[in-house]
C-alpha cells in the first residue's frame, strides 16, 4: 500500500478536505496516513503515539467522514483523561466538521450540567467527555449510547494512570457490542492490552514515534531559581533581554492571572489567556499582542494551541512542563518562518529531573543561563533613561516646557541641573529608580538526625493539606482520588502532594490558595459514590508560595523591543 501524499489521497468526505484544507494542512502526518485509511474501512485501530503527531486529527476526520449528519443521536463518543484535552479534542472536531451540519459537545467535571443536558437534549451527534462526567450522564439517563458506532479512548494509559479503569470499563460495557473502537495510548502498559484484547476486534495497530527535535534557530537556556523568586528572575530578564513579544507559559490558569498581573504592576504591557477566557477576549488578546498593544501574553499550554504570532521573540517556561512534547510546543512559538527566537525556562531544585527529562527527549543539551546582577538592571535602566532623553528633545511641546522651565529657574534661581532631577522624581511618582538586592532566602536550619532514621519526606510550600472523607474501608485508591479532583475542580496531576489514605478518611496535598471556583466545584465531588466533604486539615495549612508582590520600586516599562529602540515608561 503507497502512503498517501496528500489529505485528498485518503478518500475522506469532501467537507472534511475543505475544511483540512481551510485550515492550512497539506500532508497527513505518520500517524494520520496510517490511521485514517484504517479507520475509513472500519477496523479498529491500535495507535501508540505521544501528543504531537496529529493523533486528534487521526481519529476524528474519518468518523466526521462517516457521521449521519441527519442522525440526531450521539454516534461517536470519545474519552479523554482530562477538561483541557476533552476541550481541545472537542475543538477539533467542530474545525474538522465546519462544513458539515454536526453537533459536538464537550462533557466534563467541574461545569455546570445545565448547558450539557441542553445540549445532549438537543443531539450531539459527538461527545467528547471525561470518564466521571460520562458516568453521571449515563446515570441520568441523559447520555444515550445505544446507537453509538464510534468509541475512541485518547490517551488511554493517562486515564488509567488517573484511577480511570472501573469507569471506563463501566461506559465500555453500557455500548452496543459492534462498534468502530480506536485507542490511542503513549505506551502499552498490560492494563491498556487487557482492554484491547477484550473490547477491540481485530485491530490494526499504528506506531509513530514523534518528532522531537527543536529549532535550530531557536536559542534555549534554562535558570536554576527557587519558586519564590521567579517573578524577580523573569523581571531582571525582561529588562536586560532584548526582544519583542513573548509569551510566558504557566501551569494553572490562576497563575496566568497571578503572573499577568504581577508583571503589569511592574510596568510592562502584559496580559493573560486561559480556559476560562471568553473567546471574544482572547481574540482581542491576541490582537493586541499582533499590534504591539500588549508585548507578553501569559498563557497556559491548553490557551495558546493555535497561537502564531509573528513578532514573539521570547518563551519563557515560567513552570517547567512535566511533559517534554509541551516543552516542544511550547517554545516552537518562536523562531517561527525561518527567524531566529529564544526560549527560557526555569527549573528549581527539586525540578533537576524534569530538565534531564527534556534534554533527552528532544537530545539536546540546555545551556545554563546567569540571571542579570542589579548592576546589569541599574546599567540597562540609566542607558534607558539616557535615551528617553535624547528622543524627549525632539518630541512634540518641548519648547513650551522649556519656557516653563527657564522662567521657573529665572523666578526660583534653582540650577537647570536640580530643576531636571527634580522633574525625573516627579515622573517616577514616588518609585524607585534603581534596583537593590532582594533579602537572601531563608535556609531550614535541620536538626542532627540518627544515622539510620529515614529522611523527611520533602514539602512542597506551594501546597496544603485537605481532609476528605473517603478513606481505606471505602477502598480507594490514590489515583481515584487524584482522578476524581482534578476532574471534578479543574486541577492538574501536578497540583497534587502526597496523598496518605486512613482508615475512614484521606489527606491530600493540594494547592494553599485553591481557588474559589475550585472549591464550588468539588462541593459535590464523590469518589465511590461517597460525598468527599474537602475541608482544610486543622494545622495542615502549609505557607503558600506566592508570587512577590509587584511594588513600585521595580517599576521599568516594557519589555524593550527589538533594534534596541529606546524604553518607554508607561504612563
Amino acid at each position: 500500500m503507497t502512503t498517501p501524499e496528500t489529505f485528498a489521497d485518503l478518500q475522506i468526505h469532501p467537507a472534511v478536505l475543505q475544511a483540512v484544507t481551510d485550515v492550512g494542512y497539506e500532508t497527513p502526518s505518520p500517524i494520520q496516513a496510517a490511521t485514517i485509511p484504517a479507520l475509513m474501512a472500519g477496523s479498529d485501530v491500535v495507535g501508540l503515539a505521544q501528543t504531537g503527531t496529529g493523533k486528534t486529527a487521526a481519529f476524528a476526520i474519518p468518523i466526521l467522514s462517516r457521521i449521519d449528519t441527519d442522525n440526531r443521536q450521539t454516534q461517536a463518543l470519545v474519552l479523554a483523561p482530562t477538561r483541557e484535552l476533552a476541550l481541545q479534542v472537542a475543538e477539533a472536531f467542530s474545525r474538522y466538521g465546519a462544513h458539515l451540519k454536526v453537533n459536538v459537545l464537550p462533557i466534563y467535571g467541574g461545569s455546570s450540567y445545565v448547558p450539557q443536558l441542553a445540549g445532549l437534549k438537543r443531539g450531539a451527534q459527538v461527545v467528547v467527555g471525561t470518564p466521571g462526567r460520562v458516568i453521571d450522564h449515563l446515570d441520568k439517563g441523559s447520555l444515550d449510547l445505544s446507537h453509538l458506532d464510534y468509541l475512541v479512548l485518547d490517551e488511554a494509559d493517562e486515564m488509567l494512570q488517573m484511577g480511570f479503569a472501573e469507569d471506563v470499563e463501566r461506559i465500555l460495557a453500557d455500548t452496543p457490542e459492534y462498534k468502530q473502537v480506536a485507542l490511542f495510548s503513549a505506551t502499552m502498559p498490560p492494563a491498556i492490552k487487557k482492554i484491547t484484547a477484550k473490547y477491540l476486534h481485530d485491530p490494526v495497530e499504528v506506531t509513530v514515534k514523534s518528532k522531537t527535535q527543536t529549532a535550530e534557530n531557536i536559542t534555549q537556556r534554562y535558570f536554576q531559581v527557587s519558586y519564590p523568586r521567579k517573578m524577580d528572575a523573569l523581571t531582571r530578564l525582561l529588562e536586560v533581554e532584548e526582544g519583542d513579544a513573548m509569551i510566558v507559559f504557566v501551569r494553572t490558569k490562576q497563575a496566568t492571572e497571578e503572573v499577568a498581573e504581577k508583571l503589569r504592576a511592574r510596568g510592562f504591557a502584559a496580559a493573560a489567556i486561559n480556559g476560562d477566557i471568553p473567546q471574544a477576549v482572547r481574540e482581542r488578546t491576541i490582537s493586541q499582542l499582533k499590534d504591539g498593544t500588549i508585548d507578553i501574553l501569559v498563557a497556559t499550554d491548553v490557551a495558546a494551541r493555535g497561537l502564531d504570532v509573528e513578532r514573539i521573540s521570547h518563551v519563557v517556561n515560567f513552570d517547567i512542563p512535566h511533559d517534554p512534547e509541551s516543552y516542544v510546543h511550547r517554545i516552537g512559538r518562536t523562531g517561527r518562518a525561518g527567524r531566529s527566537g529564544t526560549a527560557l525556562l526555569f527549573v528549581t531544585p527539586r525540578e533537576r529531573h524534569l530538565l534531564a527529562s527534556i534534554e533527552r527527549v528532544t537530545r539536546q543539551k540546555l545551556v545554563e543561563g546567569q540571571l542579570p546582577s542589579v548592576e546589569d538592571v541599574n546599567a540597562q535602566r540609566v542607558e534607558k533613561f539616557r535615551d528617553s532623553i535624547t528622543d524627549a528633545l525632539n518630541a512634540p511641546g518641548f519648547d513650551t516646557f522649556r519656557q516653563l522651565v527657564e522662567s521657573y529657574e529665572r523666578d526660583n534661581d534653582v540650577p537647570m541641573a536640580d530643576i531636571a532631577a527634580a522633574l525625573a522624581v516627579l515622573s517616577r511618582d514616588g518609585a524607585e529608580f534603581l534596583m537593590t538586592e532582594p533579602p537572601p532566602e531563608k535556609k531550614r536550619e535541620r536538626p542532627d538526625r540518627p544515622e539510620r532514621e529515614r529522611p523527611a519526606r520533602k514539602v512542597r510550600d506551594d501546597l496544603a493539606t485537605y481532609r476528605i472523607a473517603v478513606g481505606k474501608r471505602h477502598k480507594v485508591l490514590p489515583g481515584a482520588i487524584v482522578g476524581a479532583i482534578a476532574n471534578e475542580g479543574g486541577l492538574h496531576r501536578s497540583d497534587f502532594g502526597h496523598i496518605d489514605i486512613k482508615v475512614d478518611h484521606s489527606l491530600v496535598e493540594l494547592p494553599a490558595r485553591l481557588p474559589k471556583e475550585a472549591w464550588k466545584k468539588l462541593e459535590n465531588t464523590r469518589i465511590q459514590g461517597i460525598l468527599i466533604d474537602l475541608k482544610l486539615e486543622r494545622g495542615g495549612r502549609s505557607k503558600s508560595d506566592k508570587f512577590d508582590k509587584g511594588d513600585k520600586s521595580e517599576r521599568s516599562g516594557k519589555f524593550k523591543p527589538s533594534g534596541g529602540k529606546p524604553f518607554r515608561p508607561k504612563q
